[in-house]
Formats: structure tokens, sequence, C-alpha cells
């Protein structure tokens, strides 16, 4: 992963809650430098008042846009233009859209035709069109329930999904489309892929903090670790678990 790429953040303050935005921001470095971070609401209302001491302790620029016609989210409509206006610029490599909104949905395609990295964060009630316009999605729930098993060691399983059997699917074709001869792919590559085909896939949506820990717990794959010449840490690989076919006995 380069982290080594500019982003710009836009964040819709109309349709995401303040009290993450620091697990946020430290999820974005994972992907690259946030260059550009700005904020979008209307600024007189007071139901964003939560977000004013946040915006300074995060240098986060707010950019008022107030409502003017009742029905129409003028706050979409003024990060969207930024967003085209950062584009041209061409001073990010990158965007980092904040809303659970689908209306960024066609903005998100758009920056990715133009050739720029995308990522999404929101609730998980964000519709799946704008997930899947994305690159990569994360929900702002994996990020809290994250938050708090670092400072109070609970486990909050409300949020946490389980593994069915799509998932599953999803993993061993994965494996299959990446596989040598053998039967077995680079778990790196498999988590690219993954990623490619489902942006919202994230171990850390099933309790994992990483693939290799998700893919363990499910019983239908083996992992093996081999010597990685260039550095010390070890290479792993990953293979579909062969199945085993029971004879009947004739009678």
């Amino acid at each position: 992963m380069n982290t080594n790429l500019n982003i710009a953040v836009l964040i819709d303050a109309d349709n995401i809650p303040s009290a993450n935005i620091k697990e946020m921001m430290e999820e974005i470095a994972k992907y690259g430098n946030p260059t550009i971070k700005r904020i979008y609401g209307d600024w007189t209302k007071p139901d964003l008042a939560k977000w004013k001491k946040l915006l300074l302790e995060n240098a986060i620029t707010p950019i008022q846009q107030y409502a003017y016609t009742s029905g129409k989210n003028a706050t979409d409509s003024a990060m969207i233009i930024d967003a085209m206006d950062i584009l041209y610029s061409g001073k990010v490599d990158g965007f980092c859209l904040v809303s659970s909104d689908s209306d960024f949905t066609k903005l998100a395609t758009r920056l990715r035709e133009a050739g720029k990295l995308v990522i999404g964060i929101g609730e998980k009630k964000t519709p799946n069109p704008f997930i899947v316009a994305c690159d990569k999605f994360v929900y702002i729930e994996i990020l809290k329930n994250s938050s708090e098993e670092k400072t109070e060691n609970k486990d909050a399983n409300e949020t946490v999904d389980k593994i069915t059997k799509k998932e599953i699917k999803l993993i061993s074709t994965t494996i299959n489309d990446l596989s040598d001869e053998d039967g077995w792919a680079y778990l790196g590559d498999v988590g690219s892929l993954l990623q490619k085909k489902q942006p919202n896939f994230d171990s850390r949506n099933y309790g994992f903090g990483k693939l290799t820990l998700l893919i363990k717990s499910t019983g239908y794959f083996d992992i093996e670790q081999r010597e990685n010449n260039k550095n010390r840490h070890k290479l792993i690989f990953v293979k579909n678990k062969e199945k085993r076919t029971t004879r009947k006995r004739k009678r």
C-alpha cells in the first residue's frame, strides 16, 4: 500500500456523526497523506455544534453552505463542485469521501474515471451503489468498535457481522482466480482482489483485525508461511482445502 499519496478528505457534516472523527483520520492516514481536509454544512445550525471543537483539533477547514431551498441538499452540491475543482488542480492522487449519502455515487465514479483513488467512509446504512463506486469503503461502525476495544478492552459484538457462506465463497473463488498449479495464492494478492470485487469487504466487519485471522477462523482454507528473501517478514499463502469424499461401503 502506497502511503505517500496525497489525499483530499471531503466530509459531509449533515450525514456523518462527529463522535469518531479521530478514528476516521487515523484510518485515512493508512492510505495516504490528507493534504486537503474540508467539511461541509450549514454551521449556523445547532445540530453541527459538536463538530466545531473537533475541527480545530484535526485541522479540518469548515465550508459554510446555506440551505437556500427547502428539500434540496446544498451541502452535497458544494462538496461535489469542490471535488471537481480539486481534481482539475492536479494536486492530489486520491479522494476520501466521508458520507452515507448515495448522492455521491456519480462523483466517486467520475473521480475513478480520472484515475484517482477513491475511499469511502460511511455508516452501514450507506446504499450499495455508493459503496461499489469506491475503490475501498470502510464502515464507521468498525472504527467505533476498534476504538472501544483499545480504550475499554470490551467486545462490542453489536456491530460485528457473522461470516456467511457468501463471504466464504467469495474468498474461495478469489483464491482460485490467483492460485498456482498447486492451488496456492499469495494472501496479499487475495486481499487486493477481494477489495476490487467487493469494496466494503473488510476483515474488521467480522471481528478480525487481519485477513489471515478471518481465513483461519473459517476452517475452509490452508495457510502456509514461506521465507522472504527480501526481508525478515514471511510471506503468507492460502489454499482452498480439498473436499473429502466419503465412499459408501458395498453390502
